[in-house]
C-alpha cells in the first residue's frame, strides 16, 4: 500500500515576490511582476520586457566567493529551498540524511553562464580560456547537487528535464519515491534563470513572446482576445515533502497534502499543442485516477494558461471534455498573468499557488483581460481581475512543454 505524501515546507523567489510569504501577497493582490528588462539592452529586441527577479543580490544569502562560482538558476536554487529547509523546521529535527533527498528542476540551467563563456571565446584569438566552473555551472543536475550537499541529503538526488514541466515533473518523481518507500522526505522544486539575449532572442525567434513593449504590466493576458504570447518569468519555487507519519512524527507543520500526479506526451509537435488536447485530456484524467479523486472534487484548476493563441484555447477545450458540467463549477485561473512563465520552474511555482488557494480558501485571480476570445468558452470561471473566496478542498495545477511533455497535480486540504 502507498504512503501518503504532504507538504511541510515552501520557498519562493518569484518576480512578483523574494519569499513564499510575499509570492502569495502578490498573487492574492493582483500584482503584475512585467516590467522593462533591466539585465541586458534590450532595445534592438523585438519584446523589450520580461517578469525579472526584483531586487534580489546573491550576497545577501551567499558568500561573494561561492555566489562567483553558481549561475542565477543554482543562486535562485539554493535561496528558496533554504527557506523551504527553515520553513519546515529541519534544523531542529532528527531526520536520518539516508531517507532525505533533492529533486530539482530547470528547463535550461546556466544559460547566462553559457551565453557569457562562449561570448568571450568567439572574441578572442580562438585560444581556450574558460573558467574552470564553466561546465558545473552550466549543467542542470547541479542545483539538486549544491542543495544535498549544503544539508547532507544522501538519498535520491537529481534533476528533472521536461522544458516547462520540468518541476511538475520533479514533484512526480518525488511523490513517487516517498509513495514506494524510497525516502522520506525530498527537497523538491524548481528554478530558471533565462532573461538574457539568448533567452529573450531565441524565444523571438520562435515568435513565442508576446511583444507588446507599450504595455508591459497588461502583456500576458491568458484567455483573453488580444493575447500575443507569453512573457518570459524567472525565479524559483520550493517545497518539503514528507511521508505523513514521519512528519507527524516530527511534529512537523503540515500544508497540505499531495494527493496525485501523472504525465503524460502529445507525441504531436515539438513547440504546438494537440490542437484537441489530447495529452492534457489524459494527463488530467490520469492524474485524477492517481489521487482516487473525481472530477467534481476539484474545486480549483491553476491553468498552464501561457497566453497564446493556440495553448489557451486547447486547454479549455480540455478541461470541458475531463470536468464536463462541473467543469462551469470550478474556479480557474492562470497566475501566469502576473508572474510570467518561470519555463522549468514554471510547475512548482503554480503548485504553490494550489497551496495557498487551500490555505487561504480562496483563488488568486486571472489579471489582464480585456476582450473575450469566441473561440474560448466564457462561461468557463477564468476568475478575472480579483480573487475569489471560496471552498477548496483540491486543486490541479497543469504544466505543459515543448516536446509535448504534459504533467498535472493536485494538492488537497487534510
Amino acid at each position: 500500500m502507498s504512503r501518503r505524501v504532504v507538504i511541510t515546507g515552501i520557498g519562493a523567489l518569484t518576480p512578483i515576490g523574494n519569499t513564499a510569504l510575499e509570492f502569495k501577497e502578490g498573487l492574492f493582490a493582483g500584482k503584475s511582476g512585467a516590467a522593462p528588462i533591466t539585465r541586458f539592452d534590450a532595445s534592438k529586441f523585438k519584446t523589450r520586457f520580461a517578469c525579472e527577479v526584483k531586487g534580489f543580490n546573491p550576497e545577501d544569502h551567499l558568500e561573494r566567493k561561492e555566489a562567483r562560482k553558481l549561475d542565477a538558476f543554482v543562486q535562485y536554487a539554493l535561496v528558496s529551498a533554504h527557506e523551504a529547509y527553515l520553513d519546515a523546521g529541519l534544523p531542529d529535527s532528527s531526520v536520518d540524511p539516508e531517507r532525505c533527498g533533492v529533486i530539482w528542476a530547470s528547463g535550461i540551467g546556466g544559460l547566462d553562464t553559457l551565453l557569457e563563456e562562449l561570448s568571450q571565446f568567439a572574441r578572442g584569438d580562438g585560444t581556450p580560456r574558460f573558467n574552470p566552473f564553466f561546465i558545473p555551472k552550466v549543467i542542470i543536475d547541479i542545483a539538486a547537487g549544491h542543495i544535498s550537499m549544503r544539508y547532507g541529503f544522501r538519498g535520491p538526488n537529481y534533476g528533472t528535464v521536461s522544458a516547462c514541466a520540468s518541476s511538475a515533473h520533479a514533484l512526480f518523481d518525488a511523490l513517487n519515491l516517498i509513495r514506494y518507500g524510497r525516502a522520506d522526505l525530498i527537497l523538491c522544486g524548481g528554478s530558471e534563470a533565462a532573461v538574457n539575449p539568448a533567452g529573450i532572442g531565441g524565444f523571438n525567434a520562435m515568435h513565442a513572446l508576446s511583444t507588446r513593449n507599450d504595455s508591459p504590466e497588461t502583456a500576458s493576458r491568458p484567455f483573453d482576445k488580444g493575447r500575443d504570447g507569453f512573457v518570459l518569468g524567472e525565479g524559483a519555487g520550493a517545497m518539503v515533502l514528507e511521508e505523513y507519519d514521519h512528519a507527524i512524527q516530527r511534529g512537523a507543520r503540515i500544508y497540505c497534502e499531495l494527493a496525485g500526479a501523472a504525465c503524460t506526451a502529445d507525441a504531436y509537435h515539438i513547440t504546438a499543442p494537440h490542437p484537441e488536447g489530447l495529452g492534457a485530456r489524459r494527463v488530467m484524467e490520469e492524474c485524477l485516477k492517481d489521487a482516487g479523486l473525481k472530477p467534481e472534487d476539484i474545486d480549483y484548476i491553476n491553468v498552464h494558461g501561457t497566453s497564446t493563441p493556440l495553448g489557451d484555447i486547447a486547454e479549455t477545450r480540455a478541461i470541458k471534455e475531463v470536468f464536463g458540467e462541473h467543469a462551469y463549477q470550478l474556479n480557474i485561473s492562470s497566475t501566469k498573468s502576473m508572474t510570467g512563465h518561470l519555463l522549468g520552474a514554471a510547475g512548482i511555482v503554480e503548485a504553490l499557488a494550489c497551496l495557498f488557494a487551500i490555505q487561504e480558501q480562496t483563488i488568486p485571480p486571472t489579471i489582464n483581460h480585456f476582450e473575450d476570445d469566441p473561440e474560448i468558452d466564457n462561461a468557463l470561471n477564468f476568475t478575472f481581475h480579483v480573487p475569489q473566496k471560496r471552498i477548496v478542498r483540491a486543486a490541479l495545477s497543469n504544466t505543459f512543454g515543448f516536446g509535448g511533455h504534459n504533467a498535472s497535480v493536485i494538492l488537497k486540504a487534510l
